[in-house]
């Protein structure tokens, strides 16, 4: 199966051809407020998120990973953070659970495994590589609910993983519409909440 490869900034960075970059190599990259991933041996980079984005990750936090924690339902983590699962060595999400029952894969730094849920927030310049990069490596990892923030839309786009399927066509929330998880049964949000209040929404 053919690789596809979303155009990046990544290659000016000193380091193997693209194709064949390593977790290890990963872990000798510089520390310059840009987040690196590699997916299928390639490099990819994308520079800080706006303020907006940041709003919206941190209401996933308010609105899923604190509920979960207190209800001893799973375990959350936002960007930056490492996760090395198949194909993504390693990938960097906006949003992760790890079910409270699975911490075990969350040791020396990392998550070593597959999460339960990821979410990925849309900017104006990752868009194909959340939506078409991402989803596939997600797939074949078996990730089992992919979630996908929309903040031009105001829309929240969720992709469950089925058997012999990958990710079938996904569920689309709107802004007035409830979002539920199966990895956290009994937790939901309103789709508006992610994006209401923010002072700025530039993106």
């Amino acid at each position: 199966m053919a690789i596809l490869v979303i155009p990046t900034s990544a290659p000016s960075v000193k380091g193997p051809p693209q194709g064949q970059w390593t977790l290890a190599d990963w872990e000798t990259l510089p520390d310059d407020g840009n987040l690196y991933e590699i997916i299928n041996g390639v490099l990819y980079m994308t520079s800080s998120p706006s303020f907006f984005h940041q709003h919206i990750s941190f209401n996933l936090t308010r609105l899923v990973g604190v509920p979960a924690f207190e209800q001893k339902l799973a375990r959350a983590a936002y960007a930056p953070v490492g996760v090395i699962m198949p194909e993504c060595d390693p990938v960097q999400p906006d949003f992760v659970l790890v079910k409270w029952d699975r911490a075990d894969i969350i040791h020396d730094r990392r998550i070593y495994g597959v999460p339960d849920l990821i979410i990925e927030i849309l900017s104006p310049g990752n868009r194909d590589y959340d939506e078409e990069v991402k989803l596939r490596a997600y797939a074949n990892a078996g990730v089992p609910e992919y979630g996908i923030v929309d903040p031009q839309a105001r829309q929240f786009r969720l992709h469950r993983w089925e058997l012999g399927v990958g990710y079938a066509d996904p569920q689309i929330f709107n802004a007035e519409d409830t979002v539920a998880f199966a990895c956290v049964p009994g937790l939901t949000f309103r789709v508006g909440d992610l994006f209401d209040d923010a002072p700025d929404t530039s993106l």
